[in-house]
């Protein structure tokens, strides 16, 4: 199917950001239609003499206010009669990362019968009442779906199928205003169209005026998700069976597009059951959901059961993967969520923490040197806080994915105000982070960093080595960084043994050199020795590896013939 796109732009009092919008919309290639939604004079008057200075911009208005959703489908019905495939939906008001247009049309032209939605990034703009909605929200299009699947149904950032759209707004009516991004999506999907979401940044600029209408718009989708859930009772038994026969090719997305399924209310809920009844309350309490989870995560429990293959064939467990193991798994993460959450609001303390008075550790904290510490998605580093903090007061700064790092870092300005660790939150380590890592090392501090996940950009920067068997991607990024630093390298794994934890530490090299004439084949040797390592260590606590996903075959990236790999010595390291 050949993808022929356009741009749909609904406006209602804004037209602050609108002519921004559309010149760089046009830039991008694209036909655009501005929606007049009934603005009054005074604002349509602006709104028509910016659609007459940009070329390539057409206007359609509307006498009358019809809402968010009746803008839309005027301009779904537009580019229809245009001969356009697919329309991409952006609103007016400036909140949108237009440069990602390029990565959505990619996306729909790869897949032109799904929706394509963008993921937001929020920041600390985003107001505390839309954020709660928002929640409130994705909740219901969970059950109104069967699947946590669809990260924001609200995103008004999307690329449409148009004549998908037009057959949902023929059949059903579809709400008109603010509930219709959510509405059109849940219809689609039991259309049985494919979502693809893509993250994408979203901020609330200043002066930025909401047309959301605080209790009306909220009476309006709450009483869309009623309608819905009643229609999807209906539904229920092909919805079930539509679940059973998903195909799995969804299982080799990239990690960062499998979103956290949690919510920071509810991992601040979590901490305060910690701190009022303990640990053992907290699994209690996370219990049922974790088996929600595994029953409607599809995605996980394929990545869990792929990476308990691997380990059975490679000897770490003796039980053969099944669904009773993947659970084990899946509730492992969820104990080691408690305790990463435990140790960085402070409530672990040093004493139970085993192994950091002997051997590398207490070298390399004698030294006071500082180091690049490279760990993994593996037992509980975060420990390394409790240390850091209450016993042995020294400095670290951890490294952490910017969308998988904000929940966390709420938690710990709220329940731990005084701790010292710092967490830095990048999506890939640039210039500017690098002179910070360096001056950080410079004045003794350890910069924690996980080396088990390729890059978030997606990029080519990546090795290939020997792991559980089979070839896996893993990233050069901390390889180069340690090179750079110019500092000692160690190994960080802290793993639950009983009721305690027990920290591995070991020196990985003095230094990462990356010489000219061989910097590919040296990087190559050092990520296949980290892979080696980690190999080694898991087999102590083969459940406390945590990535549920694809993790031979990420994003669709395919391994190097096998005589180009790195090879192993009878120890597993290269």
């Amino acid at each position: 199917m050949t993808v022929d796109p356009c741009a749909i732009v609904p406006t209602y009092k804004h037209a602050g950001a609108l002519r921004d919008v559309v010149q760089r919309l046009v830039e991008e290639g694209l036909p655009v239609v501005v929606v007049d939604d009934g603005n009054a004079p005074e604002i349509a008057g602006q709104i028509s003499e910016i659609c007459a200075d940009v070329e390539g911009v057409e206007l359609l208005r509307r006498d009358t206010n019809g809402g968010k959703g009746a803008a839309v489908l005027d301009g779904i019905a537009w580019a229809n009669a245009r001969g356009f495939t697919h329309a991409l939906q952006v609103d007016a008001d400036g909140q949108h990362d237009i440069s990602r247009v390029g990565d959505l049309l990619k996306l729909a032209e790869a897949q032109p019968e799904a929706l394509i939605t963008g993921e937001p990034v929020y920041d600390e703009t985003i107001p505390r009442s839309r954020r709660i909605a928002r929640w409130i929200t994705h909740f219901w299009v969970a059950v109104n779906t069967l699947t946590f699947r669809y990260i924001d149904s609200m995103c008004g950032f999307r690329v449409y199928p148009v004549a998908a759209v037009l057959q949902v707004a023929r059949a059903h009516r579809v709400a008109q205003r603010m509930a219709f991004d959510t509405e059109i999506l849940v219809r689609l999907v039991w259309r049985g169209t494919k979502v693809v979401t893509f993250p994408v940044a979203v901020i609330y600029p200043p002066g930025n005026h909401s047309n959301f209408a605080l209790w009306d718009d909220n009476l309006r989708i709450s009483g869309m998700h009623a309608k819905l859930f009643f229609i999807m009772l209906g539904r229920l038994p092909f919805l079930l069976w539509t679940r059973l026969r998903q195909p799995k090719e969804n299982s080799s997305r990239h990690w960062a597009r499998i979103s956290e399924r949690g919510s920071y209310a509810g991992l601040w809920i979590l901490g305060a059951v910690y701190r009022l009844f303990g640990r053992r309350a907290c699994i209690a309490a996370v219990s049922p959901v974790v088996l929600f989870f595994f029953l409607t995560g599809g995605e996980q429990r394929r990545g869990s059961l792929s990476y308990l293959a691997h380990a059975h064939e490679a000897g770490l467990i003796a039980e053969r993967p099944g669904w009773r193991l993947s659970f084990r798994h899946f509730m492992a993460f969820a104990s080691s969520a408690i305790d990463k959450l435990a140790a960085w609001t402070g409530n672990i303390p040093a004493s139970d923490v085993e192994g950091v008075d002997e051997g590398d550790f207490a070298a390399a904290k004698e030294s006071g040197k500082g180091a690049l510490v490279l760990t993994a998605h593996f037992g509980n580093p975060e420990v390394l806080r409790a240390i850091a903090t209450l016993g042995e007061r020294f400095r670290v700064t951890v490294l952490v994915h910017t969308v998988h790092a904000v929940r966390f870092n709420r938690l710990i300005n709220e329940f731990s105000a005084s701790s010292i660790v710092r967490v830095v939150q990048v999506t890939s380590v640039g210039p500017d982070t690098a002179i910070l890592l360096q001056e950080a090392v410079a004045r003794g501090e350890w910069v924690v960093m996980a080396g088990d996940r390729v890059p978030v950009s997606g990029n080519e920067r990546i090795s290939w080595a020997p792991f559980l068997g089979e070839p896996a991607p893993f990233p050069q990024g901390p390889h180069i960084l340690a090179a750079l630093l110019k500092c000692p390298v160690y190994l960080l794994f802290c793993l639950r043994e009983g009721t305690r934890h027990r920290v591995h530490f070991e020196r990985m090299a003095e230094r990462i050199e990356l010489p000219r004439k061989d910097r590919e084949g040296a990087l190559a040797a050092s990520v296949a020795d980290y892979a080696g390592r980690l190999e080694r260590h898991l087999r102590a606590a083969p459940l406390q590896w945590f990535n549920f996903f694809d993790f031979w075959h990420p994003a669709g990236l395919r391994p190097p013939p096998a005589a180009a790999l790195p090879q192993r010595d009878r120890t597993g390291v290269s």
